[in-house]
């Protein structure tokens, strides 16, 4: 017993070890099921969600179908105000029509955020309604630290969360909702003569990786809530501030297999709860991270192009990096303002 302890011990220790931070933004992992956390770093640090932002628009929905507001056959109408959102976008002209359910797809494997209006006009009216809903919400879900400006994650010094905060809203996501979770795994979908794919790499890259939802602007970084489920259990990662896509599914990807690899053995000694983590003294207020970004959206592509070339080499994930590991990752191509 001794011996078989001392090597979950070293085991344990030496994931660990491949988690030290380095330079990485806020981090976060549990277990879906009760909120034991087996992993935190900065998680009650604000930052700007981008697209994590859909998975409240999302929720909403689902909760306006569930109360006879909508149906997934619903048709929803794109207004002036949807289309007039930045990219990415699914460019539905003012008046063009699309099923409650389709919007859904769009939403979640395209990260359309003009659909994300349109869900949000559809749910409550108007987009200032949604956004009042939104925030009142989560503040019902003990989002503490989280405040909306919008539904669909785009730019907005206002708009901002936590990790933690991140965590309650997945997990209630999951809980109060099983039945959709097919449309967080799903790859790809049509909508017309389009094709919708994923943005999400782990969901083919990683054993088990069954959602959410990633995002990215220039000031946050590429974001990531990621879930995985082996032999029954489900993980949930919250990944935030990642210089580019594949550093982003790489560090996600890591944090997943430390909590599959350790969750028994840290479970012996009682980990805290998203409810019951104390809270940071010194967390911090939000940052940019402009600057580390490497994308030519935010201006800073430039010299470090060839790096991320080099770096398609390495596509997949490789679960022997550092949770914020910087090699072998996937370049990310970022075509938009808000490409996910």
């Amino acid at each position: 017993m001794l011996a078989q302890l001392t090597g979950s011990m070293a085991a344990v220790i030496a994931v660990g070890l491949a988690l030290s931070p380095a330079a990485a933004g806020p981090a976060l992992l549990f277990d879906a099921a009760d909120g034991r956390v087996l992993y935190a770093e900065d998680a009650d640090n604000q930052w700007h969600p981008a697209s994590l932002t859909k998975v409240m628009t999302a929720y909403l929905t689902f909760e306006a179908i569930k109360q006879g507001k909508l149906t997934l056959e619903t048709k929803i109408a794109c207004s002036e105000i949807a289309s007039l959102q930045g990219p990415t976008k699914l460019g539905l002209a003012p008046g063009n029509s699309i099923t409650v359910e389709t919007a859904l797809q769009a939403l979640i494997i395209k990260s359309a955020n003009d659909v994300a209006v349109m869900l949000a006009e559809a749910v409550a009216g108007s987009h200032a309604a949604f956004v009042a809903q939104m925030n009142a919400t989560a503040a019902r879900l003990g989002m503490t630290r989280t405040r909306f400006a919008n539904a669909n994650g785009l730019p907005a010094p206002e708009q901002i969360t936590t990790a933690r905060d991140l965590g309650r809203l997945s997990a209630a996501v999951v809980r109060d909702f099983p039945e959709y979770a097919h449309m967080w795994a799903m790859l790809d979908a049509k909508v017309g003569k389009r094709h919708l794919r994923s943005h999400n790499g782990l969901l083919t890259n990683y054993a088990g990786a069954d959602g959410l939802k990633t995002g990215f602007i220039c000031d946050s970084g590429f974001n990531v809530v990621a879930s995985a489920t082996r032999d029954g259990r489900k993980m949930i990662a919250v990944v935030l501030g990642e210089a580019t896509g594949g550093e982003r599914s790489a560090r996600a990807a890591n944090l997943l297999e430390h909590g599959f690899q350790t969750y028994e053995w840290k479970a012996l000694f009682t980990p805290p709860t998203l409810e019951t983590m104390p809270m940071a003294e010194d967390a911090k207020g939000p940052v940019t991270i402009r600057q580390l970004v490497r994308s030519f959206v935010c201006g800073t592509g430039g010299r470090r192009r060839a790096v991320a070339k080099t770096r398609k080499k390495g596509q997949g994930v490789s679960e022997q990096q550092k949770a914020p590991a910087k090699k072998g990752a996937r370049k990310a191509s970022v075509p938009a303002a808000s490409q996910q």
